[in-house]
């Protein structure tokens, strides 16, 4: 079974940068694509940037610019946020999916918050 774990969320003001990191375990064969999706209070939940294990990346228009995803290994992945906005605030997931065990998975991690606010 593969798991995410994700750390990094904190309260920040406006302006100011996090990191969150995200760790996959488990009987993992190989990653295709990690990423990050967040969730507002009353919205739906939707991709923030995502990477695939080529490197290639893709960002929600409203982050581009203030937000790189990196893949730093095969079974890790960052988001480094920086001018960071209130509208920025939700509790962020991160995402895999890949092959176990000859068999294809996709997984979400339990989510970490970010709260922007003065």
């Amino acid at each position: 079974q593969v798991q995410l774990v994700e750390s990094g969320g904190d309260l920040v003001q406006p302006g100011g940068s996090l990191r969150l990191s995200c760790a996959a375990s488990g009987s993992i064969f190989s990653i295709n694509v990690m990423g990050w999706y967040r969730q507002a209070p009353g919205k739906e939940r939707e991709l923030v940037a995502r990477v695939t294990r080529s490197g290639s990346t893709n960002y929600e228009d409203s982050v581009k610019g203030r937000f790189t995803i990196s893949r730093d290994s095969a079974n890790t992945v960052s988001l480094q946020m920086n001018s960071l906005k209130p509208g920025d605030t939700a509790v962020y997931y991160c995402y895999a999916n890949g092959f176990s065990s000859g068999r294809y998975f996709e997984v979400w991690g339990q989510g970490t918050l970010v709260t922007v606010s003065s």
